[in-house]
């Protein structure tokens, strides 16, 4: 394969999925000998992104104003310019000026354009542009199935289902119980101190993640005498003071108040994983993927979700004991006690891994237009 250029096209690179995405593909390309480019507004991930050897364009491409429209040109130049081979576009509104770019060029010029469905996106023409891709890249078969079903034109033969991986080597399997770690995490969160089972509810504070949920199912579970503990990281961050209050007093309510832990996001989150004895994913909206479904399995903890989305997805094809109806309290509860009970035998192997996901990426840039 020759060497390729390819330019990535997302709003920022703060954090979150799709930057992570984006790192890593930048990774893969330049480890392959490729020249990788990346378009954002800039963030914290710069700095690793071009200590990978990847390089970084300064453009706001992602603001919802039409004053972003005067980035086109500049995008135009940067394609000619580098001589890119492939744009690849994570997102919407970037999407649309790499697409208006493209249109602008001669056709011997013209890059392919490829694009990644990352999430759910409300339909319509706006998120339409999605599917414009030469190549489509879907993140899980509930994105592909949300793609054909949305926008029933699009050619099902371009789209490419390509899983998130997650690095095996940050989330090894651990012990169970894992002593280091709950001692670790017995000092970091002082409310998990107990010695019944620990419940970990990873999530930015946002009513999505269903925090209210998982207080519920805490609630139901010391009803019955089980000393359980929730664990919340992420549930605490700035901006987000009035959602914590409100669940402090759910959980006063409920009488769970001293069995719950509210903290900003960890570090060390495999740590946290391995502390606990009971991972849950209950978002109240469907996820395109569910990473944190994987990375718990990985360090060989059971999962306990709701049955919807890129969660559903995972847990019907890996521990179908943990996906519960949507918002069946009951049932969740009874999944809950029949999991902390009986806990599933850990994963020989989980082939979403960060590796096959790079890998994939290459080979779907590698191939020749139709």
């Amino acid at each position: 394969m020759h060497r390729l250029t390819v330019v990535q096209l997302l709003p920022a690179l703060h954090s979150g999925g799709v930057e992570r995405s984006t790192l890593e593909i930048a990774q893969a390309l330049v480890r392959a000998g490729h020249r990788a480019i990346v378009v954002s507004a800039g963030g914290r991930l710069v700095r690793p992104l071009l200590a990978s050897g990847a390089e970084h364009v300064t453009l706001d491409i992602g603001r919802k104003s039409l004053l972003t429209l005067r980035h086109v040109p500049a995008l135009r130049r940067l394609f000619v310019e580098c001589g890119a081979d492939i744009v690849h576009a994570r997102s919407r509104l970037p999407a649309w000026l790499g697409w208006y770019a493209l249109r602008g060029m001669p056709a011997d010029l013209r890059p392919r354009f490829i694009t990644t469905v990352h999430g759910l996106n409300s339909p319509g023409r706006y998120s339409a542009v999605m599917t414009y891709g030469e190549q489509v890249i879907c993140v899980s078969r509930t994105v592909q199935d949300y793609v054909l079903q949305h926008y029933p034109r699009t050619d099902p033969r371009k789209l490419r289902v390509i899983p998130r991986g997650i690095d095996m080597a940050q989330f090894p399997r651990r012990l169970w119980p894992d002593p280091a770690a709950r001692a670790w995490a017995r000092g970091e969160v002082p409310a998990l101190d107990g010695d019944g089972p620990w419940l970990l509810l990873p999530g930015r504070g946002t009513r999505l993640k269903g925090h209210a949920d998982g207080l519920r199912l805490l609630a139901r579970l010391r009803a019955d005498g089980t000393d359980a503990r929730l664990w919340l990281p992420g549930a605490r961050e700035p901006g987000r003071e009035d959602y914590v209050r409100e669940l402090e007093g759910e959980a006063a309510r409920l009488g769970v108040a001293d069995a719950v832990a509210f903290t900003e996001p960890t570090s060390r989150i495999a740590e946290a994983y391995a502390a606990c004895d009971l991972v849950l994913q209950l978002s109240r909206k469907p996820e395109a993927f569910g990473r944190t479904v994987l990375e718990a399995l990985s360090v060989g903890r059971p999962v306990l979700g709701w049955a919807h989305g890129g969660v559903g997805e995972l847990l019907a094809e890996f521990q179908p004991r943990g996906a519960v109806a949507p918002f069946d309290e009951e049932a969740l509860a009874r999944q809950a006690r029949d999991l902390l009970q009986a806990p599933p035998a850990p994963l020989a192997r989980i082939p979403y891994t960060l590796h096959a996901m790079q890998d994939s990426t290459l080979k779907v840039y590698a191939q020749r237009p139709r």
